[in-house]
């Protein structure tokens, strides 16, 4: 036998449950897992192949062998394949292995694709024709083909011989700890999509209104602008015709179409002639010169409130009436984004998180990390002064801004300054100023921050940049050779490494045996060496974060726990728990957060706070 069409799943449990590795694929009538269903299931190796009509018989009985963790059951992305296993049998399946995302980790940085074809080119130098595929789109209840049967025994064999190819490259790199850790996270964040969240839908049309409101209102106040400025008197058409059926007072007469980013600049350009785009980046060094930059800067916060975040939102529901965000689990630094919707730029104001809601009975139990990527850099540098200011539980900021100022900040100190009493963030006037200068840079190292970036953020020119930068690395010579150190390590060897025990890896070169020795471009290099810097940074933080995630839904799974993971962002972690368990949980969950912490910044410093809402909160 090499495949065959089977209705009576006991063959296959006899045949499988002594193997220690299965090739597992689905096909479905669609892509959401709420609204449409699995119609085929396959499971096997290379030698033989079992496919199962789902439609009319149930993958149930497999459930002992799907949720085993004695079997590594082989998938390719394996999260869309798991929400509709679940979905049809009741099923979590264990002990996985992800031939896409295995390929991202060895290839991360790199443009090659991550499809299955992809990944059949590559490794078999075999062509899959994904006519077959598309046949199973809609399908009605109509027998398979021969040809179908093949095509989903062939992809299951194909599975399997690429995850043996990948281990020659996964030993090479020395990517193994990053490869499980991947597979083991996958769950986590498939747990997360296939419990989705519930939102109360009044609140957030409450919320449409309010910015609908004001973005109208801002739109008359530019408006107003434009017709008390003479100097903008070419924006004004004076020769309006009246409406009969339009009031007078409603009647424009500005000719700038503030939804228009063309006229918009055109007008602009009056006060900024160099200003070649109305980007919020480009113009937030101008907001504070001119006051209708910086009312047309407020207007697009509000449109985009507006349009984003309003009734067109809920085109984001699933056929159950939640929010089941897809996300991308591997991105060039190892974080973790997301899409339909994009949960990640949710508004950080609670207003919109607060829209978000636990079941009756049910708790939202969220944890997050304190100064996550301060702690990271804190660690990699050895820096005394952060690791004595964490250490001691001072203000991080304040005492880095005392060390870059001086003298400057000493005589700004108020007579009640909190931070001069008990090195506690103070209220001083001076010192809040100061404190946001050095709280810029700090985050910012993680991100690559250079003195344009530092300029623009702080409304400074650049000059000034370069020298709070100057005095900044004086201060902290250890966070400047750290840093010069990965970003020399980058440049030359072509590649970055996160901290161990992952050591996840980063590629800057187009195919990953080449060695890097092209230095023609200057920028390029440049984009390479603030990559290197900030890449073990952030790599780092994703890496305990989705260290957690696996931890949380092991402790789950083994304690039954009334508890579901429902959303992460960054360094935050989300679940609803029953009520009468959220003392326990709550608990258990700032534990396993610091347990997966300490793998990386081994130095227990860095801590989680937990805390319990009805609702999403930042």
């Amino acid at each position: 036998m090499a495949y065959k069409l089977v209705t009576n799943t006991d063959e296959i449990i006899e045949y499988c449950r002594d193997k220690k590795t299965l090739g597992i694929d689905t096909e479905t009538n669609g892509l959401d897992f709420t609204t449409n269903i699995m119609t085929m299931f396959q499971i096997g190796d290379e030698e033989n192949q079992f496919i199962i009509d789902t439609r009319v018989t149930s993958i149930e009985p497999l459930k002992e062998l799907l949720e085993s963790n004695d079997i590594v059951k082989i998938f390719h992305n394996a999260k869309f394949d798991y929400k509709f296993i679940r979905h049809t049998a009741n099923i979590k399946c264990n002990n996985i292995y992800d031939t896409m995302l295995t390929e991202k980790v060895i290839y991360c940085g790199t443009k090659l694709g991550f499809s299955l074809g992809n990944l059949c080119q590559r490794y078999l130098n075999l062509e899959l024709d994904k006519s077959t595929r598309l046949s199973f789109i809609n399908m009605a209840d109509t027998k398979f083909t021969d040809e179908q049967i093949k095509y989903g025994a062939e992809d299951v064999k194909h599975l399997c011989k690429i995850k043996d190819l990948q281990q020659n490259r996964i030993a090479q790199f020395e990517l193994e700890n990053t490869v499980a850790l991947e597979n083991d996270a996958v769950l986590a964040l498939a747990d997360i999509e296939y419990n989705g969240l519930d939102v109360d839908e009044s609140k957030w049309l409450g919320l449409e209104e309010i910015n609908s409101r004001k973005a109208i209102e801002l739109a008359k106040e530019l408006d107003e602008l434009i017709l008390t400025d003479i100097t903008l008197s070419k924006f004004v058409n004076k020769y309006v015709q009246a409406d009969l059926f339009i009031p007078t007072d409603e009647i424009r007469t500005v000719d700038v179409k503030w939804t228009s980013p063309k006229q918009v600049l055109e007008l602009f350009q009056t006060f900024v002639p160099k200003l070649d785009n109305v980007n919020g980046k480009e113009l937030i060094k101008y907001g504070s010169k001119f006051p209708i930059i910086y009312k047309y800067i407020k207007y697009k916060e509000a449109m985009k409130l507006w349009t984003s975040y309003g009734e067109s939102f809920f085109k984001n529901f699933s056929g159950d009436g939640k929010i089941h965000t897809n996300f991308h689990q591997i991105l060039d630094t190892g974080r973790i984004s997301s899409s339909k919707p994009n949960m990640q730029q949710i508004p950080a104001n609670n207003s919109f998180r607060n829209c978000f809601i636990a079941p009756d009975k049910w708790s939202f139990v969220s944890a997050d990390y304190s100064s996550q990527e301060l702690n990271v850099i804190a660690f990699g540098s050895k820096d005394p002064v952060w690791i004595k200011a964490l250490e001691d539980g001072q203000d991080l900021h304040s005492t880095c801004a005392e060390l870059v100022y001086g003298n400057q900040w000493i005589t700004s100190a108020e007579d009640d300054c909190l931070y001069m009493s008990n090195k506690e963030k103070c209220n001083c006037a001076a010192h809040k100023k100061l404190r946001t200068n050095v709280k810029t840079i700090n985050f910012g190292l993680a991100y690559g921050m250079g003195p344009n970036k530092l300029a623009d953020t702080l409304n400074i020119n650049i000059s000034d940049a370069k020298l709070l930068i100057e005095k900044y690395f004086k201060a902290f010579p250890a966070i400047k050779g750290f840093l010069e150190k990965l970003g020399n390590y980058g440049k030359r060897y072509g590649y970055i490494k996160t901290f161990p025990p992952y050591n996840r890896k980063r590629w800057f070169t187009n195919w990953y045996p080449k060695i890097w020795d092209n230095k023609s471009s200057t920028m390029e290099l440049g984009s390479i060496e603030r990559a290197s810097k900030n890449t073990p940074i952030q790599g780092a933080s994703a890496d305990m974060t989705k260290r957690a995630l696996i931890l949380m839904r092991e402790h789950i799974d083994v304690n039954d726990a009334p508890v579901k993971l429902v959303m992460t962002v960054h360094d935050q972690i989300d679940t609803i728990c029953q009520d009468d368990y959220v003392e326990e949980w709550s608990k258990d969950m700032k534990h396993l957060m610091e347990v997966a912490a300490k793998e990386i910044v081994t130095n227990g410093l860095l801590e989680a706070e937990v805390t319990v809402n009805n609702c999403w909160t930042k």
